[in-house]
């Protein structure tokens, strides 16, 4: 039954629902309390009538396929780091390093790019840093740049792919491009990013002194496995990547797709006693998949009361009421805006919100500044530690480790890193585009 609630007070009920989601994000409970989170904040938002039952719906079909995807590809990526395939990709890079910090920052670099866009940057912040850290201490050089790139690109590099990241997956149905017309519009983007923020860590990024007998870091392998390519993994990651180029083009879901690859793989695993059973449910993260459903009601709650009319105001502010001609210099203005606005929407409340929220309000302007705007939610999203949940798994999974960035230093490196990188994409973007 609906309560009979002022409009203010929904906004209210709406913002402190979103509120508790996002603070549930950063303290990452045990999953029952994380589960719980969400069906509590969005039964709340549906029980004031902040949300309608049909836009809840309306939420939870779109995300539906979303978290299929999610769910199958962090099987996928547990099964290849238990295998070793991040730990020999680590390992290669050091060996291609030696003992030269910047050859080694440059092979992370390719390395990051890779995973974070064929396995999402989940896998990149999660599986494969700390097997960066492992590397760089064993062999007596500074951790830090290696850490920090993973989690820069792990965010930037995510705009190659719709399957690098959910806030590609959600913008999807507001983007009338397939697969690979996604990757073509943002290919040059994706080079150019991936050189920036290689620059910009060799230049912000001090490297620590490695003390005498420093402890590296733990990782997934073991030693013996550290430098074997595990085959299967390999081939059937690659069968899952060209199996969402086929998809698209046959209008299957790419979640689909990544539930047949993890199959595979569990068949493969489960009978070597790389994991078992509980343990591939526990990493599909069966609540993180809850949380995501109830974000997404909670977020419409948002969009249907006082702040998601600011931010439609904002982004008419922004556009202006006319038409716009965006491959036009004032068309490179707008863009710009779009992504300052998907940017600052992202810190504020992740960039899974802000995808849910400001891509539908731009997408009237064509695919161009749909494009512009995941600029801002991924790329940007580097900014503050809330604006991307991966920013959040990084803390936490270099917690205790030479790595460990303090909290000032963190936010220093990312202003200084993050708002020339968002201006260089968009304005690549839109100068290689034939999309406007």
């Amino acid at each position: 039954m609906i309560c009979a609630v002022s409009e203010p007070l929904l906004s209210v009920v709406a913002v402190l629902a979103l509120l508790a989601l996002l603070v549930t994000a950063w303290r990452h409970p045990r999953p029952l309390v994380e589960a719980g989170a969400a069906l509590g904040a969005s039964a709340l938002v549906l029980a004031v009538g902040a949300a309608s039952t049909a836009d809840a719906a309306d939420a939870l079909e779109r995300l539906a396929p979303v978290v299929l995807f999610l769910a199958a590809v962090l099987v996928v990526a547990e099964v290849c780091g238990r295998a070793g395939l991040f730990a020999a990709a680590a390992a290669a890079a050091g060996r291609l390093a030696g003992d030269s910090p910047t050859r080694l920052l440059l092979a992370v670099v390719a390395v990051a790019t890779v995973v974070t866009t064929v396995l999402s940057l989940d896998a990149t912040v999660v599986l494969l840093t700390p097997v960066v850290v492992a590397v760089a201490v064993a062999r007596r050089l500074s951790s830090a740049p290696g850490a920090w790139v993973c989690l820069r690109l792990a965010n930037s590099a995510s705009l190659l792919l719709p399957v690098a990241n959910l806030t590609n997956l959600l913008a999807m149905p507001d983007l009338p491009l397939g697969f690979g017309a996604f990757a073509r519009a943002m290919a040059p983007t994706l080079v150019v990013v991936v050189l920036a923020e290689a620059l910009l860590t060799r230049v912000l990024v001090r490297p620590a002194p490695v003390a005498a007998g420093a402890a590296p870091a733990p990782a997934p392998a073991s030693a013996e496995e550290v430098g074997r390519v595990p085959l299967v993994p390999v081939a059937t990651v690659a069968l899952m990547l060209a199996g969402f180029a086929v998809g698209s083009a046959l209008d299957v879901e790419p979640g689909w797709i990544a539930a047949a690859a993890a199959l595979v793989l569990l068949l493969w695993a489960l009978p070597r006693r790389m994991l078992d059973a509980g343990e591939a449910v526990r990493a599909a993260s069966p609540s993180f998949a809850v949380y995501v459903l109830g974000l997404g009601v909670v977020v419409a709650a948002v969009a249907d009361t006082a702040p998601g009319d600011a931010l439609r105001a904002l982004v008419r502010r922004v556009v202006g009421d006319g038409p716009v001609d965006l491959g036009s210099t004032s068309g490179l203005l707008v863009l710009l805006g779009v992504a300052g606005i998907a940017t600052l929407v992202a810190n504020l409340v992740t960039n899974l919100s802000a995808t849910l929220l400001v891509v539908p309000l731009v997408a009237p302007l064509g695919p161009l500044a749909v494009l512009a705007a995941l600029i801002g939610l991924d790329a940007g999203a580097g900014l503050t530690y809330t604006g991307s949940l991966a920013n959040l798994l990084w803390r936490r999974t270099l917690e205790g480790t030479p790595a460990a960035t303090p909290l000032g230093e963190f936010h220093r490196r990312s202003l200084l890193a993050t708002p020339p990188v968002v201006v260089l994409a968009v304005v690549t973007l839109w100068a290689t585009s034939g999309l406007a």
